[in-house]
């Protein structure tokens, strides 16, 4: 469903292309076309004030230029054309921009439950009173079609504007080219009533200098199959933090240029995000208050994460037995990483170059040497980007985001992990290599 914002954008694109074109138009549509195609090109963008898209800046930029023409009474044949031109260029940019680097639009919900979310911040006195910000999805009670929905990256605007912009830093962009993700609304409901029964636990762990949201659809089609997701903040290792108080943790993480000094302290971040994993999955089994109490079976709990929260997810589960599975979206491994005493599901990229095949190399060794079942997932047509809410706002570059496309990326992620964690979490009876095997070469690790 298209929100909005993007059909407000549509407006304005296909209305600034008509004034453009109007100029050419026989006399006696000239000036009636120009005249309905400002209408709604002025309708448009109102709607998206007080805070524009800088996409539509661009649109009404030709706008302008086209309107000039009318004000220049007999001297604007002789800059009609090259008017006309400056003017689709302005157009065409605007509008591959917003296509490109669109609000993104969740994908439906694949199960029968509606989904709340709620934020909480804990404090590890053991560990030099670190603090982590989860956030929770979770199965909730029915809920009207017009309540409120999350923010997306944030319990705020404001605070999604900070981790928009964090990020877009950390990636070296200007922030104004995330300001689409910032303006986004998820499926969930803030604080919804939670359905009554119990759910397994997953706990997530976003890749280096991800946040706690980077997998927010997948988390959410999770949580509407009968699941509790806690996606996990690392403070200095998150692109940012932002805590209950408003105050800004910034990331840490730098490379050093040598290898082996960034391999150490690669080994560092994932085991610290072993031990948030751990800490969050003990805070979760303590909950005795609030809607959630007595409502997460932390008995049957998955450490999840992708790229260096994948090895993470994997090292938590080495180091905390009371984790029953493992997911692990396309994340290296670290070269001391012991075989896997629980079932893992690994998902890969192709394999593409010499580094490709090292990483994959490290997994199946530590995935052979382990002592439960595991599978690995090869995805044709997937980049690092795909497992993540990426491919729902990044341009649809295959080597950003691969090319499954927006939504069917989403869906992949959610289809293969959701079979597994039936399979580990429930008990359910569900043939794994028949379904993975829908969506690319699966490996059995026995």
């Amino acid at each position: 469903m298209l929100c909005p914002m993007i059909i407000a954008e549509l407006a304005v694109v296909l209305s600034s292309a008509v004034l453009v074109a109007a100029w050419w138009l026989p006399a006696a549509a000239r000036r009636r076309t120009a005249v309905g195609a400002a209408a709604v090109t002025i309708a448009g963008a109102l709607w998206t004030l007080p805070d524009p898209r800088w996409q539509i800046l661009l649109l009404l930029g030709a706008d302008l230029l086209a309107g000039a023409l009318w004000l220049l009474g007999r001297a604007r044949w002789r800059l009609a054309l090259p008017a006309t031109v400056l003017s689709a260029v302005l157009v065409l940019a605007g509008a591959g921009a917003a296509w490109a680097l669109p609000v993104p639009s969740f994908p439906p919900l694949s199960g029968p439950s509606a989904v709340g979310t709620t934020v909480l911040q804990w404090t590890d006195a053991a560990r030099d009173r670190r603090t982590v910000v989860v956030q929770l999805w979770y199965p909730a009670q029915h809920v009207s079609a017009d309540a409120p929905r999350a923010q997306y990256l944030g319990r705020t605007r404001r605070e999604a504007d900070t981790v928009a912009d964090a990020v877009a830093g950390y990636l070296g962009a200007p922030g104004f080219l995330l300001d689409g993700p910032a303006r986004a609304h998820t499926h969930a409901v803030p604080d919804a009533p939670p359905a009554d029964g119990r759910f397994p636990v997953v706990l997530f762990s976003p890749g280096l200098g991800g946040v706690r949201t980077q997998n927010t659809a997948w988390a959410e089609d999770l949580a509407s199959r009968g699941y509790v997701v806690a996606g996990v903040d690392h403070p200095y290792d998150s692109a940012v933090v932002v805590l209950a108080d408003g105050s800004v943790v910034r990331t840490r993480v730098a490379s050093s240029g040598n290898r082996a000094e960034d391999d150490r302290r690669r080994i560092t971040w994932t085991t610290t995000r072993a031990a948030d994993l751990s800490f969050v999955l003990t805070q979760l089994s303590a909950l005795g208050a609030g809607p959630l109490a007595g409502r997460l079976d932390t008995t049957h709990a998955a450490a999840t994460g992708h790229s260096v929260g994948g090895a993470a997810a994997m090292r938590a589960a080495e180091r905390d037995q009371r984790f029953t599975a493992a997911v692990n979206l396309d994340g290296g491994l670290d070269a001391d990483q012991a075989p896997p005493r629980q079932p893992v599901l690994a998902l890969t990229h192709e394999v593409r170059d010499q580094a490709d095949t090292d990483y994959v190399e490290r997994l199946t060794k530590a995935l052979d040497g382990g002592r439960a079942t595991s599978y690995r997932l090869s995805v044709p047509g997937s980049a690092h980007l795909t497992f993540t809410d990426a491919p729902l706002y990044l341009p649809p570059v295959p080597s950003l985001v691969g090319s499954l496309g927006r939504t069917e990326s989403v869906r992949m992620t959610a289809e293969t992990t959701a079979a597994f964690l039936d399979a580990t979490l429930r008990g359910k009876a569900v043939d794994l290599p028949a379904t993975l095997g829908r969506y690319g070469e699966v490996s059995v690790r026995r």
